[in-house]
């Protein structure tokens, strides 16, 4: 028998480029959206910024964070990238595109460097990045190529939002048909279960693809505006979603769970150890943990205490911040008696605070702390009142129950009519308040419905409310479940619209003596008011 020998190690084999026929039809869709949004859409930078921020606020953007924008073209959704990050993200500008010139790219602030891709992943080939963004460029013909190019771009953990046609508005099929004719439409549009299938099929997951974006040509401006305000009912109502214009499109790369940068976010000197952070906590072991250490990661500056206030849970919460609490003096619990509820679990925590600064949250909010910075930002520009606001165009709103949106709608319109004010969403539990706003506070709701007494009471003492846009993606598996329950709380809802309008008619009822407050001296505003039922 010959000796035996050992195998030479074997060779990575660098995967395949995409072929140079694929990377002409990258152009051609490239160009064709270029030539749209320059020649038929009216709105076509605010339709950039939107987008810009829906990445932003879908991938819960960090400094430092890498992108890489492919089929970058004249470069109109660089921009808005760069905008929403504050220039702090590396950004690589694709083009496969060879009319171009160097020009456009100069006059694009920011970290972005912009390269001419002859094949994929072809003068990246070495590189990975953390998100991958792209508008119209998924092509049936090619895709699964074009897909195991980007996989292979995507650092670990890495994701991808890509913005595609839909191609089952019916508008759009029919400016189709007509173009087939005159050669003006060569694309191939895939379907949302087709990308869902080839998605999966590369190896992504956390995959989902919804309809989105109901406000395109040839639309009038006043029709725009109105759809405008009309397209979260839209994107979230069976029969109206074949209507949406796009399809947008979101996956990861294994693993699920990442490690981010994690540079603080801390930019302001005059908040330095001046924020109180109140969370209610029922049954919360799976997310109280992760979110205190996000908190004192990205914001431990601000932090002038973590008030957790554990209201009654039969899991695990309560020693989880015991050791907290034990490991870190700025963790503050509170330990609520029966009986439980959202509202008296803000009440007491709201008591508890001893910052300059009260900023209230849920547990489930880690995914987007990010995303708070930029109430901290107005704060300290100097608005009393900022809140999270889940409704505004430029937010992202994933998985929420359509019951649910028409009934924030329609309480929100008949708070407008109330308080005689427009705002988009104030019932969200995610406020940044100012000492004295928190102090005249007068809770009465025992449930969530104090979320919209945290929202328009400050309305009606007289203090201007500032709304950030945020993304409000519903709990994971692995998130536990949350214990809102749409008909338990409409009823409180109700209760609370009555007593606006009685303090703002008649000055009377419990909000009695509200109304601008907020012009007078702090001696003459009481401490913040529990609910009737509390005990402690």
């Amino acid at each position: 028998m010959p000796p035996e020998t050992t195998p030479p190690e074997a060779t990575p084999v660098p995967p395949p480029a995409v072929h140079a026929s694929r990377i002409g039809t990258l152009a051609l869709r490239e160009r064709f959206r270029d030539d749209y949004l320059a020649r038929h859409d009216p709105i076509a930078d605010e339709r950039m910024l939107w987008r810009a921020q829906s990445v932003r606020h879908l991938v819960h953007l960090t400094p430092g964070q890498r992108i890489l924008e492919l089929g970058c073209g004249e470069m109109r959704f660089t921009r808005r990238l760069v905008q929403v990050s504050r220039g702090e993200n590396p950004i690589v500008a694709a083009t496969f595109r060879t009319d171009l010139s160097a020009a456009s790219a100069a006059i694009v602030p920011g970290p972005v460097e912009r390269v001419r891709l002859k094949a994929l992943p072809g003068a990246l080939a070495d590189r990975q990045f953390d998100c991958v963004v792209a508008l119209d460029m998924l092509d049936a013909r090619d895709c699964a190529a074009v897909l195991a190019g980007i996989h292979d771009l995507l650092a670990p953990g890495g994701q991808i939002v890509f913005f595609e046609s839909n191609p089952w508005n019916p508008w759009l099929r029919l400016k189709r048909l007509v173009r087939r004719y005159s050669g003006g439409d060569t694309r191939s549009l895939l379907s949302r279960p087709h990308l869902y299938e080839l998605l999966s099929e590369v190896g992504f997951i956390r995959v989902f693809a919804v309809y989105t974006d109901f406000v395109y040509a040839p639309l009038t401006p006043r029709l725009i505006w109105l759809l405008r305000n009309l397209s979260i009912i839209a994107e979230n109502a069976r029969g109206l979603r074949r209507f949406a214009g796009t399809i947008l499109v979101h996956a990861q790369k294994p693993p699920r769970l990442r490690s981010r940068p994690s540079r603080p976010l801390s930019d302001h000197p005059g908040l330095t150890g001046a924020v109180s952070i109140v969370i209610p906590c029922h049954n919360e072991e799976m997310n109280i943990g992760p979110l205190i250490d996000r908190l004192l990661e990205l914001y431990g500056d601000y932090i002038h205490e973590i008030v957790p206030v554990d209201d009654n849970s039969r899991d695990g919460t309560a020693p989880i911040l015991a050791r907290y609490a034990a490991a870190d003096n700025r963790v503050r619990p509170v330990y609520r008696k029966p009986p439980n509820g959202v509202g008296r679990a803000l009440g007491d925590g709201y008591r508890a605070a001893t910052g300059s600064w009260v900023l209230s949250m849920d547990c489930d909010f880690q995914h987007l702390l990010p995303e708070i910075r930029d109430m901290f930002d107005h704060a300290a520009r100097g608005a009393p009142v900022v809140v999270g606001s889940r409704f505004s165009r430029h937010s992202v709103l994933l998985n929420y129950p359509f019951l649910k949106i028409l009934s924030n709608r329609s309480f929100h319109v008949l708070a407008q009519l109330v308080m005689r004010r427009r705002f988009r969403d104030v019932t969200n539990n995610l406020k940044l308040m100012r000492r004295d706003v928190v102090e005249r506070l007068r809770l009465t709701a025992p449930g969530f419905g104090a979320n919209a007494e945290t929202g328009l009471q400050p309305m009606l003492m007289g203090y201007p409310i500032t709304e950030v846009p945020i993304s409000w993606i519903n709990r994971s598996f692995d998130m536990g479940s949350s214990s809102f329950y749409l008909f338990r709380v409409g009823g409180g809802y109700a209760g609370i619209l009555w007593n606006l309008l009685r303090a703002r008619a008649f000055g009377a009822g419990p909000y009695a003596g509200l109304r601008g407050i907020a012009s007078r001296g702090p001696a003459e505003a009481g401490p913040a008011a529990a609910p009737e039922s509390r005990t402690t």
